[in-house]
């Protein structure tokens, strides 16, 4: 069986960061079929299209790694009712040049998690919206975690409460049924 490749970016830079262990743990909970590569968003300047001639090596080790893998997975926390700069940047810089756009027709699926009610919905729901216009593949269907207790997920992925435990898998089994579709 070949596996397929899963770019995994997660937007928030907190060495603790809750979407962190996310991510770990829908790389955990998810079917064999898939394998997870964490993509470096961190090290990329602003979009700017003065440095479209010279893209520095960053920006260049990003969109390779997004181009190369069979389907992204983005999981990320809510700013201000919307997505990080972080995450905002890196796709700016796949979207460019228009020709090159790295997220035209890419599986994508996206989660987040939150100490909020609502987890990440906003978030998501304007990460849909910017994604849909480059053209990616959004998996349907929302996925956000209202992180209510600080162990909630163990730092390795792993959760304690099975009916977390089952909708994150469920998760990863989605993603992995829409890049077989989309093959």
């Amino acid at each position: 069986m070949t596996r397929k490749s899963v770019a995994m970016l997660v937007a928030s830079l907190r060495k603790e960061s809750i979407n962190l262990k996310l991510a770990r743990a829908v790389e955990r909970y998810a079917p064999q079929s898939l394998r997870f590569d964490h993509v470096r968003m961190d090290d990329m300047p602003y979009y700017n299209g003065d440095l479209e001639g010279q893209r520095p090596e960053s920006v260049r080790r990003f969109t390779d790694s997004i181009r190369a893998a069979d389907a992204v997975c983005c999981v990320t926390p809510e700013y201000n009712r919307s997505i990080p700069a972080l995450l905002k940047n890196a796709i700016d810089w796949g979207s460019k040049p228009p020709a090159e756009n790295v997220w035209k027709d890419k599986v994508l699926a996206m989660t987040g998690a939150s100490p909020g009610g609502i987890g990440t919905a906003v978030a998501q729901q304007h990460l849909r919206q910017i994604l849909a216009i480059q053209g990616c593949i959004v998996m349907p269907g929302e996925t956000y975690i209202s992180f209510k207790a600080p162990d909630m997920i163990q730092p390795d992925g792993s959760i304690a409460d099975e009916g977390v435990r089952e909708f994150i898998a469920a998760f990863g089994a989605r993603l992995a049924a829409l890049i077989e579709r989309m093959a």
